[in-house]
This record gives structure tokens, C-alpha cells and sequence, in this order.
């Protein structure tokens, strides 16, 4: 039960939303953490990422998605999954995998793997059919640039070829992608990506709480982010509102 306050806060948008998403990574919970995690924040998680290859190595699997959708959470299997699949011509495999855990929801993604970006689009296109489609943008090897000019118009794409959402990348550590290797965020391509793409179809990888403030200090609250530890979902939500140190001066009156 949430508790009644005598003083305003910023408003966030209530689900089903399409705009201050939460997304959660899920690295291997029990059902019994997956329960726990749902019965205390499950109305401020949207999406479920059962992140990298995970899912395969998950004992009770279905058990837990059916209590994710059951509780109104979208759940997903990680994005690298469905570059294993690929690489080695398996993607109607992948389809058949998805459809037998009872996913409507997948990530398209080519960060562990070379792909023509024409090729991944059509990948978006397919699966868009009969899924939601949320596709990531950006390499998980620290040492492969891709210029902020490239970055935009593979996000303009891809949302074009049916992409719910697209996904900026960081891994789970937050130290690639649109991080320095420190974590610190790489301002100049942000920016550069929001020239192009408006910052609602973006969900921005934000494992560390330095980067979710950055991102709420600079966007709202009501800003999309992803690879949120099931731990920390309230803990993003008090950044969200102002109730912790870090955003406390950030909606006052």
C-alpha cells in the first residue's frame, strides 16, 4: 500500500506507460526472488530482461515468466541470446524458442557480432509481426567506436523498421557504449542521439546509480531506464522523485 504524502511530487506516467520505463535485469532470480521482488516494487517494473543467455540455465523458467505476465511485466530473453541463435543460422530456432517460454516481447541486438544493419532490420521487421520489438543499439567491446552520427541513424532505423523502443547500450557494467570506461557519460553523443531521436523511444542503459541520476537531473523523471538491478527499483524510483540526496533539490516547488 503507498502511503498518502502531504506535499506534492513530481508526477510519473502509470502503466501500462510508454514513457518513464524501469527495465530490470534478471541474471538467474529463483521464482522465490522474482515473488519478492514483484510483491515489493512489481508496480514500478516494466520490462524483465532475463539477461545475456540466462534463460537457458534458469531451472523453473516458465513457472517464473508466467508470474511476470501474470503481474503485468514484459518479459524478455537478453539480447546476446538472440545473436547466438544467429550466428549460427538458427534464427527460426529462436523463434520457436521464444514461442514455446510464451513471449510476445524480444530484443534485437548486435553487439557481440558483426551484422549488416540492413540484415538487422529485417530481423526488426519479422519478429515486429507478432512481438513487441525492442532492439539496442551500440557494441559491448569497449575498444569498437561507432560514430554519434551512426549511432542516430541506426536508432531512426530501426524504431522505422518496427522497433518499440531502442536500447542504448552499456552491458551491465555501465563502462561502454555511451559510458567511459569510468562510467561517466558520454555527453557529446547523448546529445548528438537526441538531435535525431526523441528521448522517449530510447531506453538508456543505466546500471549505476551516478548514471541514473545524470539522466534524471538532465531529462525528467519520467526518463526510460534500463538494466536496473531488481534491488535497486526503488531506490531508482526515490531518484525519480526527489526523495534521495542526490535529486532532492531537483522538483522542489
Amino acid at each position: 500500500m503507498l502511503i498518502e504524502l502531504p506535499f506534492m511530487l513530481p508526477e510519473r506516467t502509470s502503466k501500462p506507460r510508454e514513457n518513464g520505463i524501469t527495465m530490470v535485469m534478471d541474471k538467474g532470480l529463483s521464482v522465490r526472488e522474482a515473488e519478492d521482488m514483484i510483491h515489493t516494487a512489481g508496480h514500478l517494473v516494466d520490462f524483465v530482461k532475463l539477461g545475456f543467455g540466462t534463460s537457458l540455465f534458469t531451472n523453473n523458467l516458465k513457472e517464473k515468466i508466467k508470474f511476470y505476465h501474470d503481474n503485468h511485466l514484459n518479459v524478455y530473453v537478453g539480447g546476446t541470446l538472440f545473436e547466438a541463435f544467429v550466428i549460427r543460422n538458427k534464427f527460426d530456432d529462436y523463434r520457436k524458442f521464444i514461442k514455446s517460454l510464451n513471449l510476445t516481447t524480444v530484443e534485437v541486438s548486435d553487439g557481440s557480432m558483426e551484422m549488416h544493419h540492413d540484415q538487422k532490420c529485417e530481423y526488426i521487421r519479422t519478429l515486429a509481426s507478432e512481438n513487441t520489438v525492442i532492439s539496442e543499439v551500440g557494441s559491448k567491446d569497449a575498444d569498437i567506436n561507432i560514430a554519434p552520427d551512426a549511432w542516430a541513424a541506426m536508432m531512426q532505423k530501426e524504431l522505422q523498421s518496427g522497433s518499440f523502443k531502442v536500447i542504448a547500450e552499456a552491458r551491465e557494467s555501465g563502462t561502454v557504449g555511451i559510458y567511459d570506461p569510468k562510467g561517466n557519460a558520454d555527453v557529446a553523443l547523448i546529445h548528438k542521439i537526441l538531435e535525431k531521436v526523441p528521448v522517449e523511444q530510447i531506453i538508456w542503459e543505466a546500471p549505476l546509480k551516478s548514471q541514473q541520476v545524470w539522466f534524471i537531473k538532465h531529462f525528467g523523471t519520467n526518463i526510460n531506464l534500463g538494466n536496473i538491478a531488481p534491488n535497486e527499483v526503488i531506490a531508482l524510483e526515490t531518484l525519480r522523485t526527489g526523495l534521495r540526496g542526490d535529486t532532492f533539490h531537483q522538483f522542489l516547488p
